[in-house]
C-alpha cells in the first residue's frame, strides 16, 4: 500500500469515527443528563489512549520541547473541546446526521481557507476552479443527503 493510500485509509477511518463519537457521546450525555460530564469522560478516555500510544511509540521526550512553542498552537485543544461539547449537546436535539452535516460543511470551508492561504504552516493549495467546483459538489451532496 502506498503512503498516500495509507494516509487516506487512516483519515477515512477517522472520518467514520466522528459521527460514531457524536452518537455515542450524545447518548451518554443524554443518559446521565450532563453533556459536560460526558465530554469530560470522553477526554479522560482519550487522554489515556493517547498516553498509551505515546509511551508505546516514542516515550515522553516530546514534552521537553513544549515550553518553546507559540501559545496559539495549543488552541487546538480548545477547538476539540468545543466540538465535543457542542456535538454532545446538539446531536440529541438536532440529530446526529444534521449535526455532522454542519460539522462537515464547516470543515470543508475552513480546510479550503487553510489550504488557500497556507495558514498555520499548511501547504498552499490554491482554490482553483476545479477544487472550488469539487467543494461545491461535496456541499451539494451533503445537503442532498440531509434532505433525502
Amino acid at each position: 500500500m502506498s503512503e498516500t493510500m495509507r494516509y487516506a485509509a487512516i483519515m477515512l477511518a477517522a472520518g467514520i469515527g466522528i459521527p460514531i463519537l457524536a452518537a455515542l457521546n450524545a447518548q451518554l450525555g443524554a443518559r446521565i443528563a450532563s453533556p459536560t460530564v460526558a465530554a469530560v469522560v470522553l477526554f479522560c478516555v482519550a487522554l489515556t489512549g493517547a498516553t498509551v500510544v505515546m509511551l508505546a511509540t516514542q516515550g515522553p521526550a516530546g514534552f521537553a520541547r513544549l515550553a518553546g512553542q507559540p501559545w496559539h498552537l495549543f488552541l487546538g485543544g480548545l477547538l476539540v473541546a468545543f466540538y465535543v461539547l457542542s456535538v454532545t449537546f446538539v446531536a440529541p436535539r438536532f440529530g446526529v446526521g444534521n449535526a455532522v452535516f454542519f460539522v462537515l460543511l464547516g470543515q470543508m470551508i475552513s480546510a479550503a481557507a487553510i489550504d488557500q492561504f497556507g495558514l498555520f504552516g499548511a501547504i498552499v493549495r490554491p482554490i482553483t476552479l476545479m477544487r472550488g467546483a469539487g467543494i461545491g459538489v461535496m456541499a451539494l451532496g451533503l445537503y442532498m443527503i440531509q434532505r433525502a
